[in-house]
């Protein structure tokens, strides 16, 4: 009797857990757009503790869990406002993008590297100064020690120039310990300097 109950339970119950499954987007922040009339999975933009399925609040987060930024030498024509400096404290993660960019000064075209991409990582205090000077992370493959020293001291001096930063205290608290990978691309037309350069 007991296991004749057991299976009607299960045979209930199974239905309903599809269900719950089905409402649930498996692409998590995928921002399908929801309505009860819908049959398709999608993650609500609320949660109730009276919906009968598993729920997933919607959160828009454009940025990741780590802030990654690429810097180019040459912006493209179409992104060269992103490359121009705040003229006010910095109050969004776009700020912080924006000044890292105008800060940018590559090497001098006869120490550079055409094609050379470094990725640099480090973290800022809620006062705007820099942790602890940026890890190099990655260089292009077949670079020299010298390539890269060059572009690594390159990039200290362009940080150097804009440091201390100005956050807001709203920004600085929420930057602080946080870490930030930059990766710089020198995207200038180097006629004179060989991309194999050693």
């Amino acid at each position: 009797m007991l296991r004749v109950l057991m299976i009607l339970v299960l045979m209930i119950a199974a239905p309903a857990a599809t269900e719950a499954r089905d409402r649930v987007n498996p692409v998590p922040f995928a921002h399908t757009p929801c309505s009860v009339l819908d049959n398709q999975p999608c993650t609500p933009s609320f949660c109730s503790i009276y919906g009968p399925w598993p729920c997933i609040p919607e959160m828009d987060y454009p940025y990741g869990q780590n802030l990654q930024l690429t810097i180019e030498s040459r912006p493209p024509k179409d992104q060269e406002s992103k490359y121009q400096r705040p003229d006010h404290d910095l109050d969004t993660i776009g700020d912080l993008f924006a000044e890292l960019r105008s800060c940018w000064t590559p090497p001098p075209q006869d120490a550079a590297r055409a094609g050379m991409q470094l990725t640099v990582r480090f973290s800022f205090k809620r006062t705007g100064e820099i942790v602890a000077p940026p890890r190099l992370t990655f260089a292009t493959s077949g670079a020299s020690a010298d390539n890269r020293a060059t572009y690594l001291k390159a990039i200290n001096a362009s940080l150097d120039t804009c440091l201390p930063l100005k956050f807001t205290s709203g920004l600085g608290g929420a930057l602080a310990g946080r870490p930030i990978a930059i990766r710089y691309v020198d995207n200038r037309d180097l006629k004179n300097t060989s991309s194999d350069q050693q």
